[in-house]
């Protein structure tokens, strides 16, 4: 850039000396004039005012009338043409080529760079365009924002935009374009708070991000919320446990730290609001309080999934939380027992499985066995569990959708059972939101013959728990075979025990363990067990003495036990509830002694006509190691499709011979028909034999391969299963090593 050289001033040379006036010789004169001749034809009156006789000197038109002039030289600095170049930005003096200094050349190259980039970024920003969540009102709102809102109305002058059914304003425009229910960006240019009044300009915008901005409420736990809460507006962050879609909402059951509870949302009749939430995700809902059939309810205005890190510190909130609440509180057992004892963890930690499963919005599935021994666990189980279910679950009919309890003609859980259990629980859960259940396998589930229903469960990742003391095969190291598909297992076998502490005791300790206020309720049924399953032991008779307690002596436990195993035989695969409550004298008392008679009176015609038509084609013999055997055909000698069944016949009549010879002597009765065989025994065949049910059926498996044999039970107590062309080899076998039985030394 050109500018006047400093150092001349622009003159492009510097004064050095100065000399005498060449022109004037230094007078500073050039000549002189007369004033007289200047005025010729000017009136004399005029000519008066001036001094016509004088002279007057000119100046020097080379020094000005100085008599010297001035020496010059060029200037250094411009060489004489009195501009020089100097950097545009710096004003430092540089070369005539360049139009910047280095420094300032390289900072404008620098800055270029820069410009560019953000000129770059620029393009790549994204303009922040806020959505309002329904809690958020016109004080959240900040000048110059973009939000989203919606067209309401429109008019000449402009368009009314609601950004939520709280915030509203005007965008003035003339003629606008758009039409009502038209998405908008919209920036805040003013807010008028006492007026309530918005004004909003149109926001033009080609790249930008969405976001939510939710109102900053504090967040409310399930437990704390009452009737004194209506109509307030809550946050509530939960893990979804149930999704149910009706014909008009779709309710979500939801739980976390502290309760269940209901939040209901809609969007249009009977179409699944929020499809994108699934059972078990951790979800932040907000809405209003209210009630339904009595209970608290959340009618929700949003329904979002939390991120995945609040949502697992959420996840391990509730699972600590709920985990502290499934613990069960440290009572005594019902009577004193070593087996008891040593069973202590697994029954407690069969409890808390429960009780979390509860707490955790699952169903409780039920499965026993359809005997005394099974329904009295069952029912024992129920009495603890439906009054905790109640309690802690919004549902008013949470008894019936969320515990259920079934029993099985098997002493173990066979396939068919597993298939109506599993396609009821997949059924539930595809229909009605519902979580997998736990399966609760009671007087069952111990069993080799089990593993094959219990792995089917597993597939699904079922969670079970089997309460069970019939013989589980060979423990090692505390553990056996079907411990590899159970989550918790809870026999007699797994710490030296035996059978004869029944199902129904060790049922009805877990459920005294789930909750302790039905201990009065309950307290008899292991007594009923004992007797009906013809248990032996210090325990069975502690039970018994305990029932006595309620007025039962042992000869009513009996009669209860028997009318049990009558009234089951007709209510097949129904659980009987109400029924085997009045039975049981746990509901209905005032009717428990009436049902009794009538039940035990036809009970007893039944198995007397029975009795009638077998005894008499009874063959028993006494074989040389000393065991009396019997053997009966039931499908010839006995009444078929009526009460009692082949396994209940072949009891009472092994009953009638132990009667007649003594329960001291060594007995085993053998009930057979076209394909089954049913086993009873003595106990003293095994105290003086070693006889055990579960190890003959393997061997006979191996001297009769073709046979497809199949059964088990406990050690005296069983059944056999085989195909019927083979009915004479399997049944001979077996008797041969009834035979083949030698006494213990």
């Amino acid at each position: 850039m050109k500018k006047s050289c400093p150092n001349c001033k622009g003159n492009g040379h510097i004064t050095v000396d100065t000399k005498t006036c060449p022109d004037c010789d230094g007078t500073g004169y050039a000549d002189t004039i007369n004033m007289k001749n200047h005025f010729k034809g000017i009136n004399e009156k005029a000519k008066k005012h001036f001094d016509l006789e004088a002279t007057e000197e000119i100046p020097c038109e080379q020094c000005h009338g100085k008599g010297i002039i001035n020496v010059y030289e060029e200037c250094k600095q411009c060489h004489g043409t009195g501009e020089i170049n100097v950097c545009k930005t710096c004003g430092k003096e540089i070369d005539d080529k360049y139009e910047y200094c280095r420094d300032c050349h390289m900072k404008n190259k620098e800055d270029k760079m820069k410009n560019e980039n953000k000129k770059e970024e620029k393009g790549k920003y994204k303009q922040i365009v806020w959505v309002l969540d329904q809690l958020c009102g016109m004080s959240d709102l900040e000048l110059e924002n973009v939000y989203k809102g919606k067209v309401t109305r429109v008019e000449k002058y402009g368009v009314f935009v609601s950004l939520n059914n709280q915030v509203w304003g005007l965008m003035r425009t003339g003629n606008p374009k758009q039409k009502v229910g038209d998405s908008i960006f919209v920036r805040i240019i003013q807010i008028k708070e006492r007026k309530h009044e918005v004004d909003m300009a149109p926001a033009r915008l080609d790249n930008y991000e969405l976001k939510t901005l939710k109102k900053d409420i504090k967040r409310t736990q399930i437990g704390s919320l009452t009737e004194d809460n209506l109509k307030s507006v809550v946050k509530l962050q939960a893990q979804v446990i149930q999704i149910q879609q009706t014909s008009g909402p779709t309710i979500f059951t939801i739980t976390d730290e502290t309760g269940i509870t209901w939040a209901a949302a809609f969007d249009e009749a009977g179409v699944r609001a929020y499809p994108e939430i699934e059972i078990e995700d951790l979800v932040e809902i907000i809405g209003e309080v209210n009630t339904h059939s009595g209970k608290i309810q959340i009618e929700s205005q949003s329904i979002e999934k939390l991120d995945p890190n609040d949502a697992e510190s959420l996840k391990e909130l509730i699972d600590k939380a709920l985990d502290e609440r499934a613990q069960p509180e440290d009572v005594d057992f019902l009577i004193e027992s070593p087996t008891l004892d040593k069973l202590k963890p697994k029954m407690y930690e069969a409890a808390k499985a429960i009780r979390r499963a509860i707490l955790d919005g699952r169903t409780i599935l039920i499965r026993h066995h359809n005997d005394a021994d099974g329904i009295c666990s069952g029912v024992a189980m129920e009495k603890a569990v439906v009054p905790i279910l109640k309690e802690i679950n919004p549902d008013n009919e949470a008894e019936y959708h969320y515990f259920k309890r079934s029993p099985s003609k098997a002493p173990f859980y066979e396939l068919e059972d597993v298939v109506k259990d599993l396609s009821f629980a997949l059924e539930d859960l595809d229909r009605h939101g519902q979580k997998l259940p736990l399966i609760v396998l009671l007087d069952n589930g111990s069993t080799e013959e089990d593993i094959v229903a219990l792995m089917q469960a597993k597939i699904y990742d079922i969670e079970i728990v089997v309460i069970d003391h019939h013989f589980p095969g060979e423990v090692v190291d505390g553990r056996v075979a079907v411990d590899d598909y159970v989550d918790t297992h809870v026999n007699p076998y797994l710490v030296g025990g035996d059978s004869q502490i029944t199902a129904g005791a060790l049922a009805t300790e877990v459920a005294h363990i789930i909750n302790p206020e039905c201990k009065d309720l309950i307290s008899h049924l292991p007594g009923i067990a004992a007797v009906g399953d013809h248990a032996e032991s210090k325990e069975a008779e502690d039970y018994i003495k305990l029932a006595g307690e309620k007025d039962y002596d042992r000869e009513q436990l009996d009669k209860v036990a028997e009318c049990i195993d009558f009234e089951s035989y007709f209510l097949r695969f129904m659980n009987g509830r109400g029924i085997m409550d009045t039975i049981l004298g746990v509901d209905n008392i005032d009717k428990h002694d009436k049902m009794i008679n009538a039940l035990y009176k036809e009970y007893r015609r039944r198995v007397d006509n029975q009795l009638k038509a077998a005894i008499p084609n009874l063959k028993k013999s006494k074989l040389d190691n000393g065991i009396y055997f019997n053997v009966l055909d039931v499908e010839k000698y006995a009444h078929k499709f009526t009460f009692p069944a082949p396994g209940k016949t072949c009891g009472f009549v092994h009953d009638s011979v132990v009667q007649s010879i003594g329960e001291d002597k060594p007995i085993v009765t053998l009930a057979y028909g076209p394909d089954f065989g049913v086993i009873r025994a003595t106990d003293a065949v095994n105290e003086m034999f070693g006889f055990n049910l579960n190890d003959v059926i393997p061997k006979i498996a191996v001297k009769v391969p073709q046979s497809g044999l199949d059964g088990g039970g406990h050690e005296c107590a069983g059944s056999l299963k085989f195909v019927e062309g083979l009915s004479e080899d399997v049944l001979s076998t077996f008797a041969d090593e009834v035979k083949a039985l030698t006494k213990k030394e």
